[in-house]
């Protein structure tokens, strides 16, 4: 039996394996990056092996390392968890020829089912050896890897060439493999894929369906199982996903993947591993994956058949990110996350950890579980809307809205959902309270030394930017306590950690928390502006700042000061949280000054480029 596991992967999912273990009373080991030195995988493991580095290149895609690493830590067997190495063949003899159990399907099923070309041809599917413009749209696609890396929709043939060039950096800096391959692009699908799991006894459980059709970039953000409104098609499905399954021997946990429009499932791919989304499956089944692939691994045997499902489950991924801004990642600390009690969170973040620009930028999954789905959604969007997150943006309050958009709601959705209604649920909703709030939390907090007591009259001002605009309060000391310069508003209670405001007859609590200039007053974030701003942050108009920390990975070709550049035309590429991200002239004009070069390290709001407009 296996008595000590390597986890070669990081954060959500080590944790995540690492919990099951500790309930088998399995050792656990962890591999970490310089960067993950102190990160909450490598805390919380049993042992724990430096991979020197930091980046995926020479840390988590090292499979030399990685099992090096197995062997001298003294584990018996490694789980790839999902992403980096879990889909490399390679990899899995690397670890079956040290000697060591392999916690996933034969490299052979890999090799036929993880290239999404191999599994496609498998499945009697061939991809675009040329595209047309009758072809269009066409998918560009990672054949190595998923999670939206290396993942292009292209809708103008004249964009073909820049797209495959980018899937294809993107695919190598994710998963060591920059093979890209192009498929037909069906318009107004639902990502539908089914679980399966199977033992080397021959049995192979399909383990339900799952809905993963709200997606940015192709990388999902909410999934639910079991998918609603398929009716006969469930069992179409299970056949297809058991019948791929048989083909290659298949062992251990496995999604297959569709798309489904209009009553047809369209193969997509197999993936050879444990999804990020994997919790659903567990709820509405009663089950432990992790546990049943361990189980699988030591040779046991499945039941011959799976066990019923019970209710509806969904998922939330939150990441460090800003929807609003095509999604870019956050980085800074992340002060406290915490959901209320029922709903399920898996993260590999704690308190006070600091989000990097590394890794992927998810840092939970919520999950609810009920006995219907409309339950499940009542019961995950008003746990996300109470959660408390002190951190970075994050897409929080666009789970929210997207759980409780009509579209959603009554399962009309597609992957389209956010290309139709991005602009609606980022929308600033801000708290017009938030700022008087947070301002009278810091006035009680100075208020302690006594200075205010001459100037009782005297209103004093705070300023606060909250979504992207200044909010100027005011608000006075008296001997009876602090009073607010706002019609219909009564202060009921002000001090450092909750304020309650009576506004029109209705109370209102908020509850403050403050990190330097950060303040959050319940959902609310807002910064803290300094009396008198500091005349060196000005930047000359047309400048072009680093939207997030990362790394420039090329400029456009040619592209020198003194240079013609047109509006919204791409001048250079950023990899941040391993992902490619294009900073365009934000107008039409003259390059005046070109900072970028390729390779360089740059920190959130360094000055790129400046574009100088060109007289109308």
């Amino acid at each position: 039996m296996i008595a000590s596991v390597l986890v070669a992967n990081r954060g959500e999912i080590a944790c995540r394996v690492f919990r099951t273990c500790r309930e088998w009373g399995i050792r656990t080991v962890a591999v970490h990056s310089d960067a993950d030195e102190h990160a909450l995988h490598a805390r919380v493991a049993d042992t724990a092996v430096r991979l020197p580095g930091a980046t995926p290149a020479d840390t988590y895609l090292r499979g030399d390392l990685i099992v090096k690493a197995a062997l001298s830590a003294g584990a018996d067997a490694v789980h790839p968890g999902y992403g980096f190495l879990s889909e490399n063949a390679d990899f899995a003899r690397a670890v079956l020829d040290a000697g060591l159990v392999w916690i996933g399907p034969p490299p052979e099923a890999i090799e036929a089912m993880a290239s999404k070309t191999r599994a496609k041809k498998l499945m009697g599917l061939d991809p675009l050896e040329t595209v047309t413009a009758d072809d269009l749209p066409v998918l560009v696609k990672a054949a190595a890897g998923g999670g939206g890396r290396g993942m292009r929709v292209v809708r103008e043939l004249a964009e073909l060439d820049a797209e495959l060039t980018a899937a294809r950096a993107e695919a190598l800096s994710a998963f060591g493999d920059g093979e890209v391959f192009v498929e037909p692009y069906v318009e107004g699908g639902r990502h539908v894929e089914v679980q399966i799991l199977a033992d080397t006894h021959g049995t192979v459980w399909p383990l339900g369906t799952r809905d993963c059709s709200l997606q940015r970039r192709h990388q999902k953000v909410i999934e639910e199982a079991p998918a609603p409104g398929l009716g006969d098609l469930t069992q179409t499905l299970y056949d297809l996903s058991v019948r791929a399954a048989r083909a290659v021997d298949y062992v251990g946990a496995g999604t297959v993947e569709f798309l489904v429009a209009n009553g047809t499932a369209h193969f997509l791919e197999m993936n050879t591993r444990l999804q990020v989304e994997h919790p659903v499956t567990e709820a509405v089944f009663g089950i432990d994956l992790v546990a049943l692939q361990i189980q699988v691994a030591e040779g046991a045997a499945l039941e011959k058949d799976p066990p019923r499902a019970r209710g509806h489950a969904i998922e939330a991924r939150l990441y460090a990110e800003d929807p609003a801004r095509e999604w870019a990642p956050q980085t800074g600390t992340l002060h406290r996350l915490a959901v209320p009690d029922g709903v399920r969170l898996d993260t590999g973040y704690t308190d006070g950890d600091p989000i990097g620009i590394h890794y992927d930028p998810m840092l939970a999954k919520a999950v609810a579980h009920a006995p219907t789905r409309a339950q499940a959604l009542r019961r995950l969007s008003g746990a996300l809307e109470r959660a408390t997150v002190h951190g970075p943006v994050t897409n929080r309050d666009l789970l929210v809205r997207s759980l409780r958009h009509p579209e959603f709601a009554e399962a009309r959705m597609d992957t389209g959902f956010y290309d139709r209604h991005l602009a609606e649920l980022t929308e600033p909703a801000p708290d017009p309270y938030a700022p008087l709030a947070a301002a009278l939390a810091d006035a009680h907090g100075r208020s302690r030394f006594g200075g205010w007591r001459n100037l009782a009259s005297r209103p004093q001002t705070k300023t606060y930017l909250m979504h992207g605009d200044e909010h100027e309060v005011h608000y006075h000391h008296t001997r009876q306590g602090l009073t607010a310069e706002a019609d219909g508003v009564r202060v009921v209670r002000a001090d450092a950690r909750l304020v309650v405001l009576d506004v029109g007859g209705v109370r209102r609590n908020f509850e403050v928390a403050r990190y330097g200039d950060q303040v959050f007053v319940n959902a609310t974030a807002l910064t803290a502006l300094p009396r008198f701003p500091d005349p060196a942050a000005q930047r000359v108009p047309g400048s072009l700042l680093a939207p997030m920390p990362g790394t420039v990975v090329r400029v456009a070709e040619g592209l020198a000061a003194g240079a013609a550049v047109r509006a919204g035309e791409p001048l250079l590429w950023l990899e941040a949280m391993k992902m490619e991200h294009k900073i365009s002239a934000p107008t039409t004009g003259t390059l005046s000054a070109l900072h970028a070069v390729p390779g360089q390290q740059v920190e959130v709001g360094a000055l790129l480029a400046v574009v100088q407009e060109s007289a109308p």
